[in-house]
């Protein structure tokens, strides 16, 4: 699906980075043509500064957006979840990133999440950057603290698994 939004506007490189921004950052588009985060909008130009673009540029491409039955959907209803990996250790959690060997491969969650099962640990948040978004995809799993040395190496030795960071 990612794929097909970032097809619609192949004609059109600046405003593709524009989508694949909004894409990236769980950005949507309301009734307006308004770039927003969870019902708050989002001055076009401050979009336009973090990609290196021109507010034009923004606009014109939530106009596009709202202008297509299917994108239109997506990005009225584009919600954005906290991310907590950045403040896990003083919520006294523990961050575990898996690069993948292959990130189409499938299985690669369910294998990870059966290691942390087997130690009972709770998993307090998951997310995973798509390949088609990101070109170094992962899997970020957040557990509560203290994590067993064993999970890691349990998770470093599943056949899908490239590298684990802690």
């Amino acid at each position: 699906m990612w794929a097909d939004i970032i097809r619609e506007f192949a004609d059109s490189p600046s405003q593709g980075r524009v989508v694949k921004f909004l894409l990236e950052n769980g950005f949507g588009v309301n009734d307006e043509a308004r770039i927003c985060c969870n019902g708050i909008d989002i001055p076009a130009t401050a979009v336009a500064k973090a990609i290196g673009s021109d507010r034009r540029v923004v606009d014109a491409t939530a106009k596009r957006i709202l202008e297509r039955p299917a994108l239109r959907d997506i990005f009225l209803n584009m919600r954005a979840t906290p991310d907590l990996s950045r403040v896990a250790e003083p919520l006294g959690l523990a961050v575990i990133t898996v690069l993948p060997k292959n990130a189409s491969e499938k299985d690669i969650i369910g294998a990870a999440v059966s290691v942390l099962s087997r130690h009972s640990l709770a998993i307090r948040q998951i997310f995973v950057t798509d390949p088609q978004l990101s070109e170094d995809p992962k899997l970020v799993i957040i557990v509560e603290s203290p994590l067993p040395a064993e999970v890691v190496g349990e998770i470093r030795a599943l056949p899908q698994v490239r590298q684990v960071i802690i």
